[in-house]
């Protein structure tokens, strides 16, 4: 039995770039930086005072009333998918639809770390003001499943909403399980997607601890360079990234436009460590060539790869061993995150945006702040400015702690 085919109707995003996906991708083509200093009083004694915030706050979007009821990452998760529905043309963005049968609208949507925000808020609250001064919208604005269910409440999916949580790698495998679930016919359209809004003291003071941010505090936007050798860690961003998946009968028959297709999708595991990825890249390797596989892509059309590089030492080169291993040395690379910062559980469903636009104007955006490579960085990177590039296929990686690895591989509408 042959199985469905996959595409992508609509996009939405809320950004450190932009305010939708639109204004977003310019601002990659253009290689401007999102990542500005933390004037908030907070921050001022924390090792590290950078961060990609969003450049249109939630309630540019949202009414004051609903926002009160929402998490900051639930709020920025409603406005992409309002984005998205009406780019799909579903409907207005307000949950209305043109015909869109519910029972088989679906949502897959995580965040890596959730309410953590609102919940560190009413802690605050609690132990000034004592227990009755605490939000009785606190355990749904903290919960993780929060931004899942106010996107499937909104728009009244009833084929079932799915949370994922794996850390950095979240947005990209709420996209594959979005991919599965059309494909195994228990949905038509999958509103998928991450989201983050955690710049807070604790979450940046822990990370810090770690050592796995870059303390460049004095020239934020040159702190995150993936692969260059004055690397020291990523930058903590915020933001929200949402796609409309579709079975392309369904998509057709309504007379849809098509972005691309979701021609497959790869997920393993390292079984190394908590924290580290594997030096060998082999759990990546694994993701990546599964892709492949899925898609039935063969590794000289896939023509160029938005990595995962963070701006880490051993998480950069990893993924460079990994795409040797699995493709070759063919594709032209690039690492948005050097514009974003690291949206965390929002990152790899942008970076899937960006594959596609990037498959769709047949260029690749920049890697900025790429001034001296890595010696280990064997690979054709499109540094400091985009190029022109013909993409019959676009590969986008993304990875998190715990040794999570997903790989996604579009194509070209059919």
């Amino acid at each position: 039995m042959t199985r469905p085919e996959v595409v992508v109707t609509g996009l939405g995003a809320t950004t450190p770039l932009g305010g939708d996906a639109a204004s977003t991708w310019e601002a990659m083509l253009a290689g401007r930086s999102g990542v500005r200093a933390l004037t908030q009083p907070w921050a001022a004694d924390l090792p590290v005072r950078i961060a990609s915030q969003l450049v249109v706050e939630p309630a540019e979007k949202l009414d004051r009333v609903k926002l009160r009821r929402l998490d900051r990452s639930e709020a920025i998760a409603l406005i992409a998918t309002s984005e998205a529905w009406a780019d799909a043309g579903l409907g207005d963005g307000n949950g209305n639809g043109n015909g869109v049968d519910r029972e088989r609208l679906a949502v897959s949507l995580g965040s890596g770390i959730g309410g953590a925000t609102t919940l560190l808020a009413q802690d605050d609250i609690l132990e000034s003001s004592g227990p009755r001064r605490v939000s009785p919208h606190t355990i749904p604005m903290l919960m993780p499943n929060g931004p899942a269910a106010w996107v499937g409440l909104e728009y009244a999916a009833r084929a079932g909403v799915h949370s994922m949580a794996s850390a950095c790698a979240t947005g990209a495998e709420a996209l594959a399980l979005g991919l599965d679930i059309i494909r195994s016919g228990r949905a038509d359209v999958v509103v998928a997607g991450g989201t983050e809004a955690v710049i807070h003291p604790l979450p940046i003071a822990g990370f810090a601890s770690m050592r796995a941010m870059s303390t460049r505090n004095d020239e934020p936007e040159k702190a995150s360079r993936p692969w260059d050798k004055a690397r020291d860690g990523f930058v903590f961003g915020e933001g929200a990234a949402i796609l409309v998946l579709e079975r392309a009968e369904h998509a057709a028959a309504r007379g849809a436009r098509v972005y691309a297709r979701l021609a497959g999708a790869g997920v393993s595991s390292d079984g190394y460590d908590i924290v580290a990825p594997d030096p060998s890249g082999a759990g990546a390797a694994r993701a990546i060539a599964a892709a492949l596989r899925d898609a039935d892509v063969a590794k000289a059309d896939v023509a160029h790869v938005n990595a995962h590089a963070t701006s880490t030492p051993v998480g950069d080169l990893a993924e460079v061993v990994a795409l040797h291993a699995a493709l070759g040395d063919h594709p032209v690379l690039t690492a948005t995150k050097s514009m974003t910062g690291h949206l965390l559980g929002a990152a790899g469903a942008l970076e899937a945006i960006a594959t596609i636009l990037a498959i769709r104007d047949s260029v690749v955006p920049p890697t900025i702040n790429l001034d001296d490579p890595d010696d280990a960085l064997d690979l054709d990177v499109a540094a400091h400015k985009s190029r022109q590039l013909d993409i019959p296929a676009g590969l986008n990686n993304a990875f998190g702690f715990g040794g999570h690895n997903v790989a996604l591989l579009f194509t070209r509408p059919s």
